[in-house]
């Protein structure tokens, strides 16, 4: 009886008529949106932009001969030969990664573009069974001491940088960095990803599926209030501000992103302090804590507050071909009942959830680290309670 006539409250009532027109108004904007979208031409290459290109590769033949090969080629020659340095490295790969790259390099030598491919015969087991250095390594709750992932990923990365030192020495610029991994993508996909916010942002990022309509990469992402996502389908976001722009299918502000290819401005990365790849220091990540390395990197960047990091929501790659073409396919535009269904979805899980604890125990981690030091950990928001080791076969947690 006390439910009904709550129901008949008419104040309830009026919050219930206004929410139904407010929802209604809103699914039919966010409707049309994505039509307008989706009509959008691919806007033409910036041609007075240079652009670095790197990539880190690992066990990839498949993706590579299937997909990569013919879209890193016709990306080269759409932004101009004369525009590109390519830059790849791989390592250690149990498949033919290495034939495959060989075959790359032999057609990007056809075109003449400038490039080192890097093929090197390091496996993870080598890394693994040498002497733990200063840096890199942590004591499991096990007590082995292990080789931590994130600085070892930090560490190829960072390889990848470094024909970009020696260029900047002899006086060759770059305006963009462009990271790509190993997904699936047009060349279509990078240059809208370059356009992003009118070409003005300190990064811009795709998004990435493995399994649609998931998104991939959550280690990385966090909105515009540094949280993470509060569920991995179309909204996404659990701050105001990112979520209204993905909803508008406006570029998205956010604390970090990677999500399978990333532009960044190159002027950071160069100078006197460049910018660089890091992992967090051994002895935070000894209490159980770990920050990717593509999350940090925006925490470091002294162009992310200024200029802004976002992510487009109509750069769509994927992780393989199966993905691409699904998230790629008229079935994937949502309707006005999926775009209600979805709306409700993200409004419960904000009401009913919080990252406050998951937060609270990296803050008071990060809290006892700190006590009697003079360091400083910018990324705290990138911090997850985890432990991440290299093994022979790739990676784990412990």
């Amino acid at each position: 009886m006390r439910r009904r006539s709550l129901l008949r409250h008419p104040v309830l009532r009026y919050l219930l008529f206004f929410l139904f027109v407010w929802d209604s108004l809103r699914v039919l904007r966010i409707y049309s949106r994505q039509a307008e979208v989706t009509l959008h031409p691919t806007p033409p290459p910036r041609n007075q932009k240079r652009i670095y290109i790197t990539c880190q590769l690992w066990n990839a033949e498949s993706l590579l001969r299937i997909h990569w090969h013919n879209a890193l080629l016709s990306l080269v020659e759409k932004l101009g030969v004369e525009n590109v340095f390519v830059t790849i490295y791989e390592s250690g790969s149990f498949d033919d990664t290495k034939g495959a790259l060989r075959e790359l390099d032999t057609a990007l030598e056809g075109l003449h573009v400038q490039r080192q491919i890097t093929l090197s015969d390091i496996t993870h087991l080598d890394e693994i069974s040498s002497q733990p250095t200063e840096h890199g390594w942590v004591k499991t709750p096990q007590g082995e001491v292990e080789l931590r992932r994130i600085p070892y990923l930090a560490d190829l990365r960072n390889k990848g940088l470094k024909p970009l030192e020696v260029m900047a020495s002899e006086g060759q610029a770059f305006d963009i960095i462009l990271f790509l991994n190993d997904i699936v993508f047009s060349p279509e996909d990078v240059l809208r990803l370059l356009d992003t916010n009118n070409g003005n942002y300190a990064a811009a990022c795709s998004l990435d599926f493995s399994k649609p309509p998931y998104f991939y990469d959550t280690f990385a992402l966090r909105d515009s209030n540094g949280h993470e996502a509060a569920m991995l389908t179309w909204p996404y976001f659990r701050s105001a501000k990112s979520r209204h722009a993905v909803e508008q299918f406006a570029p998205v502000p956010v604390a970090s992103c990677w999500n399978g290819m990333v532009a960044m401005s190159a002027e950071p990365f160069l100078g006197k302090n460049p910018l660089r790849f890091r992992g967090i220091s051994d002895a935070l990540a000894t209490s159980h804590l770990e920050g990717s390395e593509c999350c940090l990197i925006h925490a470091d960047n002294p162009f992310s507050a200024a200029k802004g990091v976002f992510l487009n929501p109509n750069v769509k790659v994927g992780y393989n071909g199966t993905a691409y073409d699904a998230i790629h396919s008229t079935s994937a535009e949502m309707n006005p009942i999926s775009i209600l269904s979805a709306i409700w979805q993200n409004r419960i899980l904000r009401w009913t959830t919080t990252p406050m604890f998951k937060e609270w125990v990296v803050h008071n981690r990060v809290r006892k680290w700190k006590q009697g030091r003079s360091d400083n950990e910018p990324g705290e928001f990138c911090l997850v309670n985890e432990m991440q080791i290299i093994v022979e076969n790739g990676w784990k947690h412990v």
